[in-house]
């Protein structure tokens, strides 16, 4: 594949500027409501697509791994500062600095994934989707949040005329650079046609309006959000919509003596599995090579 324009946040504070500091307690704890009633009670192995600085790793409970992937190291830095390499229960944390679209793992290696606030950065997320199912074994959970172009906010102005963008046509709309929100339909269908079936749909940060988050009590807005949430199965207008996919049968399942003689696969050739001897990682079949510094893989 061709390189695609990634957009990195190598060097950003973004976890301190955008949520620590920047009045997104409502967004985070909605999103933690949705997280609790889509995921899976537990499995072996969790792929992390898009975590950042690791806010929601935390709350990914009962696996023995989690693998956190994200293009930034530095980012990555942050949540291996914050978060080790072992979780509270036990867990076991691993740290990839990699590509969505060419993902550096043997098919069919994880039982569950969740890309949350990323696929709205994806030039082609259906060729992200594709890697996804890939990596994922069948039946595998995977947890998706996109930005929804069809929110009540975006048909009201367009309804006024104060955009231009038809928030009703499937296509994507682009609206910064490398930030795009999607159509409901058309992320359903890119699921359907990368191998996934729909089980549920929330919607999510209904009340994402500067107004009513000083006016009204957190506590009290996130139970209204989370009564407002299961309405997503019958409607999907708000900024923020979780899914909840399964991959349907026809992937792979790797098997005890592959695992053990490593996961990783190399992004450049392909050849799998790839020794997983750090300080450095060499692929036998192009040579290339890949450093392991401060825990993480890149």
């Amino acid at each position: 594949m061709n390189d695609l324009p990634v957009c990195n946040y190598e060097g950003s504070d973004y976890q301190t500027s955008f949520w620590d500091r920047g009045g997104r307690a409502y967004e985070d704890a909605v999103e933690a409501v949705a997280l609790r009633r889509l995921l899976p009670v537990g499995g072996k192995r969790l792929l992390e697509l898009g975590a950042g600085a690791g806010r929601n790793t935390p709350r990914y409970r009962g696996f023995e791994q989690i693998v956190l992937l994200d293009f930034s190291r530095s980012q990555l830095q942050q949540a291996r500062q914050r978060l080790g390499d072992t979780g509270p229960d036990g867990v076991s944390l691993r740290y990839i600095a990699a590509d969505i679209y060419r993902l550096p793992f043997v098919d069919g290696l994880f039982d569950a994934a969740t890309m949350i606030r990323t696929l709205h950065h994806m030039v082609e997320p259906r060729a992200a989707l594709s890697q996804v199912r890939r990596v994922l074994q069948s039946n595998a959970v995977f947890i998706l949040e996109f930005a929804n172009k069809r929110n009540l906010k975006a048909i009201l102005r367009y309804a006024l005329r104060l955009q231009r963008w038809n928030p009703f046509l499937p296509e994507p709309v682009e609206f910064a650079p490398l930030n795009f929100d999607f159509h409901p339909s058309t992320i359903r269908t890119w699921l359907r046609v990368t191998g996934f079936s729909v089980e549920r749909q929330l919607t999510v940060s209904h009340f994402r309006m500067g107004l009513l988050k000083r006016l009204v009590p957190l506590a009290l807005l996130v139970k209204m959000d989370a009564l407002a949430q299961l309405t997503g199965d019958m409607w999907q207008l708000s900024p923020s919509v979780f899914v909840r996919a399964q991959a349907r049968p026809g992937g792979q399942t790797i098997g005890e003596a592959v695992a053990g003689e490593g996961f990783l696969l190399c992004p450049a050739c392909g050849r799998s599995p790839l020794p997983d001897t750090p300080p450095e990682l060499v692929c036998p079949a192009c040579g290339k090579r890949y450093p392991v510094a401060d825990g993480i893989y890149d």
